[in-house]
Formats: C-alpha cells, sequence, structure tokens
C-alpha cells in the first residue's frame, strides 16, 4: 500500500544537520514507495477552539509522521487529529527530559548511574536553599556527575571534583532542573552509541575521546564501527522499551566486568555519522519499521 508521510524538522536552528537527516529518511521513504514532503515545525500553525484542534498549514494531511524534533506540542497535536506519529509525543518529551529517562529506567530495572535528582526550585531568587552536598558527596562520591535535565550534545554535562566545585555548579544551576550522578570511572572518555529500531539494534559505534570525559563526537570525539555483545543489544533494546520508542540511539557505558549501564537515550538522534563510521543507513529501517506499522495497522 502506498502511504503519505511528513517528516518534520526545527525550522529555527542553524545548519544542515537537522534538514541532512529529514531528507536521508525521505530517500530510505521512496526506497519503500511511500512519498514524504519535509515540513519545518515553524510551518504547521497548531489551531485550539472549543470545538476542535486543528492544524493551519497547506499541505495535505499525511497517513503518518516521522518526528525529528522537539516541538512536544506539535506533536501532540498531529496525534489528536488522529495522526500516527514516530516517535510519538509522549516518548519524545521523556527522552528530551533526562531526570524523566532516568525515573522510567529505573523502575523497569535497567543498569543506570546511581542518580540523586536536585530538588525542584521554581524560581531564581538572591537567597538560595541548597540541597544536603555533604550527604550527596557521601552517597555518589567524588569526582561526580552534575547533569542538567534538558541538554544535548553532551554540552550539559559536568564533572566535578570538589565539594567547593559542587557548590559552585549547583550555584550555577539554580533555577533550572539538573542532578546529580555517579561518575563511571571505568568508562571515562568513551561509551557506546547503538542504534535501536523495533526491537533490533541496527548499527553501533564506539565513540572515545582522549582529553574530556565525555566521548560525544560533537564535543571532539573520535568514532569506530563497533560489533556489540549480546549483552549490550539486550540492554540497549530494553531501555528503548522501557521509554516506549519506536527507534532511538541508546548510549551505553563501560560498567565493570563486562558489563553496560544506560548513559542516555535520545529518541532522535542523527544518524549521518552513525553512517560515515559504519556503512549502515539506519534510516532504512527505521522507514521500513514506520511503514509497515502504518500498513499493518491503518493509515489514516
Amino acid at each position: 500500500m502506498n502511504t503519505y508521510g511528513w517528516i518534520i524538522y526545527n525550522g529555527n536552528l542553524p545548519g544542515e544537520k537537522f534538514l541532512d537527516f529529514a531528507e536521508m529518511l525521505q530517500d530510505s521513504a521512496s526506497k519503500h514507495h511511500s512519498k514524504t514532503s519535509i515540513i519545518k515545525n515553524n510551518e504547521l500553525l497548531a489551531s485550539l477552539s472549543s470545538k476542535d484542534a486543528a492544524l493551519l498549514s497547506v499541505y495535505e494531511l499525511p497517513d503518518y509522521v516521522v518526528f525529528t524534533d522537539k516541538d512536544i506540542y506539535l506533536a501532540k497535536q498531529l496525534e489528536l487529529l488522529g495522526i500516527p506519529v514516530f516517535n510519538s509525543s509522549r516518548v519524545i518529551e521523556i527522552s528530551d527530559d533526562k531526570i524523566a529517562t532516568y525515573q522510567l529506567l529505573a523502575m523497569a530495572s535497567l543498569p543506570i548511574p546511581q542518580t540523586i535528582v536536585a530538588p525542584k526550585v521554581f524560581y531564581h531568587r538572591s537567597e538560595k536553599q541548597l540541597p544536603n552536598l555533604d550527604a550527596i558527596v557521601h552517597q555518589l562520591g567524588l569526582p561526580m556527575i552534575v547533569k542538567e535535565s534538558f541538554g544535548s550534545f553532551g554540552e550539559q554535562v559536568y564533572l566535578v571534583h570538589s565539594i567547593e566545585e559542587l557548590e559552585q555548579k549547583v550555584m550555577e544551576l539554580y533555577g533550572r532542573p539538573f542532578m546529580f550522578q555517579e561518575f563511571i570511572s571505568s568508562s571515562e572518555g568513551k561509551d557506546l552509541r547503538l542504534q535501536v529500531v523495533g526491537e533490533k539494534v541496527v548499527a553501533a559505534m564506539k565513540r572515545t575521546a582522549s582529553n574530556d570525559f565525555r566521548a560525544n563526537v560533537t564535543a571532539g570525539g573520535k568514532m569506530e564501527a563497533y560489533v556489540p555483545d549480546a549483552k549490550a543489544e539486550q540492554v540497549a533494546i530494553a531501555a528503548a522499551k522501557a521509554i516506549g520508542a519506536d527507534f532511538c540511539g541508546v548510549d551505553l557505558l563501560f560498567g565493570s566486568n563486562g558489563s553496560y549501564i544506560v548513559c542516555e537515550i535520545n529518541s532522535n538522534a542523527h544518524i549521518r555519522n552513525l553512517l560515515d563510521c559504519t556503512g549502515v543507513n539506519a534510516a532504512d529501517a527505521i522507514m521500513e519499521y514506520i511503514i509497515s506499522k502504518v500498513n499493518n495497522e491503518g493509515t489514516r
């Protein structure tokens, strides 16, 4: 059955990285005889009234949407119109919020760094009430990770070595959601990225950094193709399932004794680096999965 889909990306961000991801998906969709339109999120306006939820758009409504952005309200609006969205607005919301992600991973009994969530502060004020930092250090040790709940490319992740550094960082982040985490020293400067589609790992790479505790390629890390063992695949697939993702990039840390620890889940992980590194175009697996699911469950 021929289908028509939208591929939505963020129209407000600079550079071609986000458009490139959308074009990779579009090329793969065409291989499966599905016509698609690439649309910026700011070309679609959600309209709400006491009568209905609608969409102001010049485009024909699609059979499905591949959502590569974090515009959760727009994704939800499309779902209210009865359009299947991949990943769903709920998955995007959870993945974008690292605290919410860790809560679901913990409830699924999956391996994560020991984490303490900073108390919520609703507004910034000159008089700051800090949590008991001594108790946090006693629980997690030093050095430790301080991680903001919202952020990308490793830019909102900090390694602190002393109680003084910790206090300074907490003061800097006051008013933002963040957490304290155990530092996994066995994975310093290295991790794994596994691309999960459905219940399969379709490609993986190892990332390493020589001068940073983070292994993100954007932060200067190097990448190499990697063949994960069954244990790594099992953890990555279970992590994707825990947040309900149809597809995602799962970052694993190297634990002790050959174990793996879930670091993060990205519901719209870019796949260009993965293709360059491994030769595997994850867009093919993503679009095959989506189009098959839409055809099996029926289009609008």
